[in-house]
């Protein structure tokens, strides 16, 4: 299943939800610890999903707001993670710090925001909502981040009816990952196995049309 442009599932808050991403080819899944997020996890239920995780191509991320050094540590020593997304007002120095590599989201495809970051992948969601609300916006506007060598991962607003088409906007930039949370829920934001392998079919056909 695998292809150029990596699949994140974002959210994951179940085991079940956890082996139908590795089943279906997922390449990342984001377990969160955001305080306040519907989709946040405590210490036991992340580590028995992260446990289903282990010892397959799946990459685990640990999602972070504005979350202090020791409060990341703390889920880092219990939880093994291949990397970090932050997504919040951390600076270019909290991310330096970080011993993971890092995903840090910006707000829509903003340029100046970007280069702050060199060398991190940037997850670009909504301009305004921000991450988890399920809207889209002009994902074409990353064509440029894309072109002047940024690597980012398209999000914000992304399902299996129109992920396709937010790749061919892009033409022939595409961007190193697609992400998404609400876009494969069922209800108690619970994964769908049939959305998330609608979601993997539709990133696919649109590589293939390149």
């Amino acid at each position: 299943m695998s292809g150029s442009v990596r699949i994140k599932i974002c959210g994951i808050t179940h085991e079940d939800d956890a082996r139908a991403a590795v089943d279906a080819g997922v390449d990342l899944v984001g377990l969160n610890f955001v305080p306040g997020s519907p989709r946040e996890l405590d210490l036991k239920s992340a580590e028995a999903i992260a446990g289903v995780i282990d010892g397959t191509p799946t990459e685990r991320v640990a999602v972070f707001r504005d979350a202090r050094p020791d409060e990341i540590e703390r889920v880092l020593r219990r939880i093994e993670f291949e990397r970090i997304q932050l997504h919040g007002d951390e600076s270019p120095e909290a991310v330096e710090e970080l011993d993971l590599p890092v995903i840090k989201a910006v707000r829509g495809a903003d340029m100046a925001a970007a280069e702050l970051f060199p060398g991190t992948i940037l997850l670009l969601d909504h301009p305004t909502a921000g991450g988890g609300s399920g809207k889209t916006w002009e994902w074409s506007d990353a064509v440029d981040l894309v072109s002047a060598g940024h690597d980012v991962i398209l999000a914000g607003g992304l399902d299996p009816e129109n992920v396709g088409q937010a790749l061919a906007d892009l033409g022939e930039c595409l961007p190193w990952g697609v992400d998404v949370a609400t876009g494969v829920e069922g209800e108690s934001h619970r994964k769908d196995p049939a959305k998330i392998a609608a979601f993997i079919a539709a990133v696919r056909a649109a590589e293939d049309s390149e």
